[in-house]
């Protein structure tokens, strides 16, 4: 048990940091304000490198420019929808883990729904007919013996080969 809990100690000691330390000393701004905003926006802005990354996250030296731009563009004054609106520009949609709602992406973000209410629909559909279907009419009396009678002939073959 001893060794157990070390081995279990040892495996805590090199798991990952919950969060990333990315963001390297000499790239943080000296005001707060600014800083914090950097951070927010970095934190939705994709590493065109690792792709399920911010670049707040990534340690990939395009996510550490694209965390410097970013900064530059914070202490020229510019607004953080300027700054996206930029880097939309040079990089495509794909920049941002958010996608902006565009006729561009709406299937991005009303397909899955869409594809939903079909599956709905279907499933409605194929239960409403499953139980609308009429269930076999009921025999007549000559079916009725004929059935009998195959079943007494079968009975009378099986005990024959007996």
């Amino acid at each position: 048990m001893g060794r157990f809990l070390a081995v279990l100690a040892v495996l805590f000691t090199l798991a990952p940091v919950s969060e990333p330390l990315a963001v390297e000393p000499n790239e943080i701004l000296s005001d707060p304000a600014l800083e914090a905003r950097a951070r927010a926006l970095s934190k939705n802005i994709r590493c065109l490198v690792c792709q399920n990354q911010s670049i707040d996250d990534s340690n990939a030296s395009l996510a550490r420019d694209l965390r410097v731009i970013v900064r530059e563009r914070l202490v020229a004054g510019e607004s953080d929808e300027a700054i996206r609106d930029y880097l939309v520009s040079r990089y495509g949609e794909f920049v941002l883990l958010k996608p902006r709602v565009t006729t561009a992406t709406y299937a991005l973000w009303y397909g899955p729904w869409v594809v939903l209410a079909f599956g709905v629909l279907g499933a409605a559909l194929f239960l409403s007919r499953r139980r609308g279907a009429q269930q076999a009419a009921p025999l007549d009396e000559a079916e009725a013996a004929r059935v009998a009678d195959l079943l007494r002939e079968t009975d009378s073959d099986r005990e024959s080969r007996s």
